[in-house]
């Protein structure tokens, strides 16, 4: 105990930078999560499809440029038939934990490259890609 109270300085500066590193699993940006510029490299480089899992109304108000849109509960039985190669990278733009849910479901269907945009539409959007609107 007396070398916790003599090193007290040791301690907060470790329990400071774990809480750093905790903090973006906490707020949803963490493993597997792509960032937008990591998505525009797989959708050139690797013919990668964008899915936007929004409702259709929400989806016609604004989503990533070319993306398609598959809601959430239609994934399972629509997917296969929307991206016929399963090697294709699969990058799913949601809301709230949808991205994960989907890519469990993409993975389970076959698609082993699937992955989500972390932050979603709004990190697209901060990153100043096109976003097409009905």
């Amino acid at each position: 105990m007396n070398f916790i109270v003599d090193n007290w300085l040791l301690f907060s500066v470790a329990i400071v930078s774990g809480g750093l590193l905790v903090a973006p699993l906490l707020r949803g940006g963490g493993a597997g999560a792509l960032s937008a510029a990591g998505a525009v490299q797989l959708i050139n480089r690797e013919k990668g499809v964008l899915i936007d899992l929004s409702e259709p109304e929400a989806f016609a108000q604004g989503r990533p440029a070319g993306a398609r849109n598959l809601p959430l509960g239609q994934l399972e039985e629509r997917l296969p038939a929307v991206v016929k190669n399963k090697a294709l990278p699969l990058i799913f733009v949601g809301q709230g934990g949808q991205g994960a849910r989907a890519r469990a479901i993409a993975q389970k269907l076959g698609y082993e490259k699937a992955q989500v945009l972390g932050g979603g539409l709004k990190s697209w959007k901060d990153a100043n890609l096109p976003v097409d609107r009905n």
